[in-house]
């Protein structure tokens, strides 16, 4: 459902509670909070420092140092422009919504969320991260919902997009053990393309534009804010596939990079596996592996989960620490 804008300048008015019963009146409230802060900036940490130590960073220290300097920074730049990207999908949102916080507080928000989730879950950042820092900054439960659901569906829109046009006209050769074949994911692919087109063929030609779906309203956004959720997603896949072909090599056919990070992202998802840790090399080898070394293929997803994981869930933590003291600094006196 559209929301009435809202300003990003003020916080919403709180809610009146009796003298004696509200949050500000229990003592233990402001220390719960503090300590919630440091247990959950110690498992950040934590899983910083379990992930550094399944690197083997000998190995990965040699390839890159085989590797051009060039090279190693055309990856981190194709790394930046991803998170880039995916960090103005929530500028969509602000669109549809019509809320009025300012582009570069929409965008920090995007970005500590996006990375977040890679390495903790949708859950945490994708959907916790958003919520807290959103109302921070006067946003309703409504718009924030809103906004969630316009960037989750740009995503997935696009992931559609491109895994059909990849699965259906470029199949991965799958192992003979895996539940399906080549031709059945061409299948699929056919599938998810038709899917993604008929959104866009709904938003062009839906005489009703708004459904009600377990009381709440979700109205089609116009045609060419769909083409734009679609272009910004398969571009921002394409830019992530960009990163690993080049760390590989250039060895392996851009398509087949493509389609493997494709089905390694939704093995991530099916698994429930924070940061998709061992998917995404697990796929990589089963699928790639008779192409290439397996040493030379794991260090290659090290590098990239380094530059695509490690470092961007390390500078959003910075990023986020900035955010919250500024949205407190903004905050009324109570």
């Amino acid at each position: 459902m559209k929301g009435e804008p809202h300003s990003g300048d003020r916080s919403p008015p709180a809610a009146h509670s009796p003298p004696g019963r509200g949050i500000t009146s229990r003592p233990w409230w402001p220390w719960a909070k503090r300590l919630g802060k440091i247990l959950f900036f110690a498992v950040v940490a934590y899983l910083l420092i379990t992930q550094a130590r399944k690197v083997e960073w000998e190995e990965v220290l040699a390839t890159m140092q085989r590797r051009p300097i060039g090279e190693l920074l055309r990856a981190a730049a194709f790394c930046a422009a991803s998170f880039a990207l995916y960090s103005c999908f929530d500028l969509l949102g602000r669109h549809y919504t019509g809320h009025r916080l300012r582009a570069p507080q929409v965008i920090s928000v995007n970005f500590i969320s996006y990375a977040f989730n890679l390495n903790l879950g949708s859950l945490v950042g994708g959907v916790a991260f958003r919520y807290r820092l959103y109302s921070r900054l006067g946003l309703d439960t409504a718009t924030i919902t809103q906004v969630m659901g316009v960037s989750m569906l740009t995503n997935w829109l696009g992931y559609m997009l491109l895994a059909g046009i990849v699965f259906w006209w470029w199949p991965i050769p799958l192992p003979p053990d895996w539940k399906i074949d080549s031709r059945a994911l061409q299948g699929i692919g056919i599938v998810l393309a038709a899917v993604a087109m008929a959104y866009l063929l709904l938003c062009a030609v839906a005489r009703r534009r708004t459904w009600t779906v377990r009381g709440h309203e979700l109205t089609l956004p116009s045609l060419r804010l769909a083409v734009l959720q679609l272009l910004m997603s398969s571009t921002n896949w394409l830019l992530m596939a960009g990163a690993a072909f080049i760390l590989l090599e250039q060895k392996i056919p851009f398509p087949t990079v493509v389609g493997v990070l494709l089905l390694a992202a939704i093995a991530g998802v099916i698994t429930h596996v924070p940061a998709g840790l061992g998917v995404l090399e697990a796929v990589f080898v089963a699928l790639l592996s008779h192409e290439l070394p397996k040493s030379e293929l794991l260090a290659a997803l090290l590098m990239y989960r380094a530059m695509y994981y490690l470092a961007p869930l390390m500078l959003a933590t910075l990023v986020y620490f900035v955010v919250e003291a500024r949205a407190k600094k903004a905050a009324p006196p109570n």
